[in-house]
């Protein structure tokens, strides 16, 4: 009998996470199913406890969930804890394990697929929640320089930068005062606030000789800001599609004990990218 997974979110109805997973597992040989659970920050635990009663083996979480799901977990891996939020459960006995694939995911897109180098990149990282929160670790490791979290409301960018513990190095600032931190080498948006048609206003003098721009979103809702990345002279503009592939790759190997080739299942899907929603 095949094992049970599910991605968790709202909206989910867009999700490729189930595509993906079911590409990984046919090439690998797993008998699975993997399937879309709408839930909100409201019945999420009801939705999971009603999935783990279902035999449920594993899933990952997307908006708006992933620090919920922190809370949720006995147990979790040492960079969900940096975290303080999961984008992978995993079924350990009676309890939920929680791992974040997150920023290792982005890393390996950037890094191998698109042949960026994070080493001493002054970062600018918009946006301060579950998603924010599972890359900016990874960025630090990955060898950036100083890192600047901008977030509209900024309790969460302060809790973000104490989270990092490193206060020399990862800086919170008002999004009013954006206008004043100089160049970056990178810029990264984390926010949600395109869904609603509203991208921050973002000045040119953001961006410098080689600026890469990253949205963690993909398709419709990553398109202000690329636009935005292109017409101000960046010198790279990419969206989260891969991001998206490698940390499913990620969780899949948690999950099943091997990691699957993912460059097939980008191609396929960036083929389609104009009609795609959101990055999970």
């Amino acid at each position: 009998m095949g094992k049970h997974y599910a991605v968790f979110g709202s909206p989910i109805a867009h999700s490729l996470s189930p595509r993906i997973h079911a590409a990984f597992a046919k090439q690998i040989g797993v008998d699975l199913d993997y399937v879309a659970i709408e839930a909100s920050l409201d019945d999420f635990a009801a939705a999971l406890a009603a999935f783990a009663a279902r035999g449920g083996n594993g899933g990952n979480v997307t908006l708006p969930l992933k620090e919920a799901a922190f809370v949720l977990c006995a147990t979790t891996s040492e960079r969900a804890h940096r975290a303080g939020a999961v984008n992978t459960l995993i079924r350990d006995g009676g309890n939920w394990h929680g791992d974040n694939t997150d920023g290792t995911g982005l890393i390996r897109d950037l890094t191998d697929r698109h042949g960026l180098d994070l080493r001493a990149r002054r970062t600018l990282l918009l946006g301060a929640g579950g998603a924010a929160r599972g890359v900016a670790p990874a960025l630090l490791d990955a060898g950036i320089d100083q890192l600047f979290v901008v977030n509209r409301t900024t309790e969460r960018a302060d809790a973000l930068v104490d989270a990092m513990g490193e206060p020399g190095r990862v800086h919170a600032r008002y999004l009013g005062d954006v206008a004043a931190l100089g160049e970056f080498d990178l810029i990264i948006n984390a926010t949600s606030a395109v869904r609603g048609g509203e991208l921050p206003a973002l000045p040119r003098s953001l961006v410098g000789r080689r600026t890469a721009a990253v949205d963690l979103s993909y398709g419709e809702v990553a398109i202000p800001f690329l636009a935005w990345a292109r017409a101000n002279g960046c010198h790279n503009a990419v969206d989260g599609l891969g991001m998206l592939v490698e940390q499913a790759a990620e969780s899949f190997a948690l999950w099943h004990g091997v990691r699957p080739e993912t460059d097939a299942v980008f191609n396929e899907l960036s083929g389609r990218n104009a009609s795609l929603v959101t990055a999970d």
